[in-house]
């Protein structure tokens, strides 16, 4: 019906184009027994004159392909021609755009379109070409270029492919039917807009009758209810995305989904066993472990954290349990030390909840569960044990030696009760100041003791068990010294003071104050009053303050200084106590010359050095460190003078320090002044005789013996060059140390007055004597200077020199 709907419009608007002027070409569109179209372009006329359209009215623009052609040959697209090709090979056609000349092709008499390759039209969609038909003579354009778009049309090449695979989920246990678990989503690359290619349905294929699955929209679901993790935790489910709307022929895939059921506290914690039993040592300390026990829970994680607690025991206050959250055990620990022959065991019933119960599941199961824990005492030979836990003593500083302090008891709490004995702990009385009974445990003295030494005595007492000396006990006993009054009251410092000459009577010089080292229960208490002897012809005189001060007064109106120069005035200082203890304390009092205003002005030479020198106390301060200064300055100095004597540390011949000797160095030329003295060539009568080497190490014990050179006629009036062949000759003949030594010899002095022009090498007096050089003296002029030295009976005696 289409075709025919197509071909009749292509009549009307052939029958419209003819009826609108001459030379003007009607598009028609043609079919045959192969699907395609034909474009008929607008030519020229014979001339090559293009014709001129007053309007086209309609324009076939576009052309349908099928993806996925299977056939042998190029899949025929459609053709395109123009009425003004006569089929004489005039025209040609022309395509550009999309693929053309590769994807597409034209022919280009017959304007025939085909496809060269398989189209995808996953890969794309249609296709933009330009067609138009040109003179082939020319090249000219018939008429512009006509655009049309290539279509592929969509078949089912393509199956549902999901976004993952696999799928990884969980959901919580216990769920109720209908759950949403998740989602899966598949994509289809064809075309969603043809037919049902892209249209996916969804299946389960594994997982029923736990899950199903929404075939639209592919969300999965729980399809029973209370499923339980403690029975099966993970699941596969197969999910199966098929196009076509599911239909038959329809392509597919699928993806596997993993679900595991997720925990939730529906389980309450469990004894494995509902009696317990445990033992433990009496020697047990408090806070240590006596019980373990263990509940399980079938759940994991933080459902499966559970509490402890003693809801009933037979000892109150005994125990202790806490639970171990790296284990979730109950620990039971000790609170009071056990004791075998008091209680020999205990019974406790022990209590386990969930820390974390779940709202949902209380009204199913019990959430807790009870066990009884039967703990057994085991009897341990224990130590003696004191009856206090420390002992305070007290004793009289006056007491008599082995004057009994106190005493201690232990005993062996085992049902042996094995006998103890007492013995005083040396390490904690040193001095062996007191010791203690070993039967009955009474501590007396050994020595006598003084409160103002040592006011307090801290010893240990040992208990051992008499059967068992390895079971010891250790107590501490305070033993306080009690004062009596042994010690006479003195001044609290050593007063000096100064009167006046000019003083009045019974005016205050000075005030004095006295110390005791007793310390009675109702405090000090002291008396002044002036020694009796000097009462009756005293200058001075004693006022008691009655505050434990006294105040030292001027008996007369006035002193003088010529007369007397100081005063001893003895205070006589008694205590309250019983016995009442006494004692003479002596203050000086110097004479002075004062203003007006009772100021000092001038006392004795005596007074000023007492007033301004040292004690001796400092002085011997001083001298001792001045002397040890001393003594610190003649050690370093000592030290030193040893360290410069001692030895090095590397006395052998062997030492390899300084033994490292270079035979590689031939010198630097006539610049290095110190491999070689070249001032010797430049001045040879300036030469020593004795002058050694200095490119070599001599060390022979014989001096070389002095040789005479004979040398030819024609140099024996060149002295300086006789001289200086003459030593290099006795250097390198006599010298034993040349060899292996390397030397470069260099002799570039030739002398004055050569007629040879040029000098030769000289040859050693080392090569063989008994070469003939007789040859020489037929070479010619130029070497006749050779041919006298070497030729000759002189030369002879040169190289026998």
């Amino acid at each position: 019906m289409l075709r025919g709907r197509t071909v009749l419009l292509l009549l009307v608007l052939w029958a419209y184009l003819c009826s609108h002027g001459d030379g003007l070409r009607a598009l028609k569109r043609t079919t045959g027994g192969r699907r395609g179209v034909a474009l008929t372009l607008m030519g020229q006329d014979a001339n090559g004159v293009p014709l001129r359209r007053s309007k086209r009215g309609w324009m076939w623009n576009q052309f349908f392909l099928l993806e996925e052609y299977t056939g042998l040959d190029n899949q025929y697209v459609g053709k395109l021609h123009s009425d003004g090709d006569r089929g004489d090979g005039s025209i040609r056609y022309v395509l550009t755009g999309d693929g053309a000349g590769t994807l597409f092709i034209i022919d280009e008499n017959s304007g025939d379109i085909h496809a060269t390759k398989r189209l995808d039209r996953e890969e794309k969609a249609y296709y933009t070409l330009r067609a138009k038909a040109v003179n082939r003579i020319t090249n000219t354009s018939l008429e512009g270029e006509s655009e049309f778009i290539i279509k592929i049309h969509d078949i089912n090449d393509n199956e549902p492919k999901f976004t993952k695979d696999p799928y990884f989920t969980h959901v919580p246990e216990m769920s109720p039917l209908g759950t949403v678990v998740m989602q899966v989503t598949a994509t289809d690359a064809d075309d969603a807009t043809y037919g049902n290619s892209a249209r996916v349905v969804y299946s389960i294929l594994q997982g029923q009758p736990y899950f199903s699955v929404d075939p639209n929209t592919g969300v999965i679901k729980t399809a029973l209810p209370n499923m339980d993790r403690e029975t099966k935790e993970n699941y596969v489910v197969v999910i199966q995305a098929k196009d076509m709307a599911g239909q038959m022929g329809g392509l597919s895939g699928t993806t596997t989904v993993s679900i595991t059921l997720s925990d939730v506290n529906d389980n309450p914690p469990r004894f494995p066993k509902s009696l317990y039993e445990f033992k433990a040592p009496e020697s047990s300390e408090p806070g240590s472990t006596v019980a373990v026990l263990r509940a399980t829970d079938a759940d994991i994680g933080r459902n499966a954290e559970m509490n402890y607690r003693i809801t009933s025991s037979d000892g109150p206050a005994m125990f202790n349990i806490s639970t171990n959250r790296s284990t979730q055990e109950g620990v039971i620990t000790l609170r009071k030390p056990l004791d075998f022959e008091r209680k020999r065991s205990y019974t406790l019933r022990i209590q386990v909840e969930n820390s974390n119960p779940d709202p949902r599941f209380l009204r199913y199961a019990a959430t807790t569960d009870e066990a009884t824990v039967k703990l057994i005492v085991e009897d341990v030979d224990e130590p003696p044990v004191f009856d206090r836990v420390s002992y305070v003593m007290e004793v009289k500083e006056d007491s008599a030696v082995g004057t009994i302090v106190g005493s201690v008891s232990a005993t062996d709490p085992d049902s042996s009760r094995s006998p103890v004995r007492y013995s005083i702990d040396r390490r904690t009385d040193m001095d062996r100041v007191f010791n203690v009974h070993p039967g009955n445990g009474s501590v007396f003295m050994l020595r006598t003791l003084d409160r103002e030494e040592n006011p307090w005595h801290n010893i240990s007492v040992i208990a051992t068990e008499f059967n068992n000396p390895r079971l010891i006990s250790r107590i501490p006993v305070d033993i306080r010294v009690l004062d009596v009054n042994d010690n006479a009251p003195t001044f609290a410092a050593y007063y000096e003071t100064f009167v006046c000459e000019n003083a009045k009577a019974n005016q205050r010089i000075q005030t004095v104050s006295a110390k005791d080292a007793d310390e009675p229960i109702g405090g000090h208490r002291f008396f002044f009053s002036l020694a009796h002897e000097v009462s009756g012809k005293a200058n001075f005189t004693v006022r008691d303050n009655k505050d434990n001060t006294a105040g030292i007064l001027t008996r007369r109106n006035s002193y003088s200084r010529l007369q007397r120069s100081t005063y001893l005035v003895p205070v006589v200082i008694s205590d309250g106590d019983f016995p009442m203890q006494s004692s003479t304390n002596t203050l000086t009092v110097r004479v002075c010359t004062c203003d007006r205003e009772g100021n000092m002005q001038l006392c004795n030479q005596e007074a000023l050095v007492l007033t301004a020198g040292l004690s001796t106390g400092a002085l011997m301060a001083i001298i001792i460190c001045v002397l040890i200064l001393l003594l610190i300055v003649v050690l370093f100095a000592v030290l030193r003078r040893q360290q410069r004597k001692k030895e090095p540390l590397i006395i052998s011949k062997e030492d390899v320090r300084d033994n490292v000797v270079s035979y590689n160095d031939e010198g630097g030329g006539e610049e290095d002044t110190q491999a070689f003295d070249i001032g010797t060539l430049r001045n040879p009568e300036a030469i020593e005789e004795t002058k050694q080497r200095r490119d070599i190490k001599p060390e022979t014990l014989n001096p070389p013996i002095r040789r005479t050179v004979v040398l030819p006629p024609a140099y024996r009036d060149n002295s300086d060059v006789r001289e200086f062949i003459n030593q290099r000759l006795q250097d390198n003949d006599q010298d034993p140390t040349a060899p292996p030594y390397d030397s470069l010899a260099t002799y570039a002095y030739e002398g004055s007055g050569s007629v040879a022009e040029s000098l030769s090498s000289l040859g050693s007096v080392t090569t063989e004597g008994d070469q003939d050089y007789n040859y020489l003296s037929e070479w010619g002029p130029r070497f006749r200077k050779l041919a006298d030295m070497y030729g000759g009976e002189d030369s002879d005696g040169y190289r026998d020199s």
